[in-house]
Parts: structure tokens; C-alpha cells; sequence
């Protein structure tokens, strides 16, 4: 039996603005929009080439800005970060993890080159390096 992470709920306060933010600056192809009634409004966007979409509008139980952490694999964190800088987003310098456990600027080995950033409402994002082999 598959068990497939599919959509994560991502709490924000401005639907509209949530959604140009994740479909415009970030390139996430826009699923779907549907309302299933006056005061809800479900949009389910998906990052190119992922398997798992966010979804903004539906009721999450959790203040807009909580989520920290979700993390984007990218084959080219250089490029991911490029593109997104020239998108308009505020996004960190490449970092990686020293072998304190702090944050240090600069890439990092195997699986160790990092990028942050957080949208609209300061849900926080990670942008990791996937190594070309794998």
C-alpha cells in the first residue's frame, strides 16, 4: 500500500494575495479555485514537478504565519534561488549547516545547501539542494 503526502494546508491571512504570491512569484501551477459557499474558498496550488500541492482557504485551525519549515528539493539551488529572487521574492543567501549546528553562509556538502524564505503572511519555506545523483 502507496501512502503519498498529497496536500498540506497552508494558513494565510488573504486568499487573493496568498494566491498571486504562490501562482506569480513562485511559479505553483494553480489546481483549482472552487468556493463551497460564501465564506469558504479552497485553492489548491502545486510547485512544478512536485507531487504534493498547499491548499489556502480552507479552515486550518492555525493563525496565518505558523507554519515554518516546508521544504522545496530542487535540483539547482542556485537557480531556484535566482528565479525566485528575480520573481520578486525576498529570499536568504545560500547557507548551509556548520558541524555546531549553525547556520553558516555559503554551500554546504551532500544535501547541505540551503535557501529560506517565507510568503505573505511569514509561513516559512526552505529551498534544499538535492544531490545530482540521486
Amino acid at each position: 500500500m502507496d501512502w503519498k503526502l498529497e496536500v498540506v494546508p497552508i494558513p494565510v491571512a488573504d486568499v487573493d494575495k496568498a494566491k498571486r504570491f504562490y501562482s506569480e512569484q513562485l511559479g505553483f501551477v494553480v489546481d483549482h479555485d472552487t468556493r463551497t459557499g460564501d465564506d469558504v474558498r479552497i485553492v489548491q496550488l502545486t510547485p512544478p514537478g512536485s507531487a504534493c500541492s498547499i491548499v489556502i482557504g480552507a479552515p486550518t485551525g492555525t493563525e496565518p504565519g505558523a507554519v515554518r519549515g516546508l521544504q522545496i528539493v530542487v535540483p539547482d539551488v542556485d537557480a531556484a534561488r535566482a528565479e525566485l529572487a528575480g520573481r520578486g521574492v525576498e529570499v536568504s543567501a545560500v547557507k548551509h549547516y556548520a558541524e555546531d549546528g549553525t547556520l553558516a553562509e555559503g554551500r554546504g556538502g551532500r544535501w547541505n545547501s540551503f535557501v529560506f524564505f517565507n510568503d505573505l503572511d511569514g509561513n516559512g519555506w526552505v529551498l534544499q539542494e538535492r544531490p545530482a545523483d540521486e
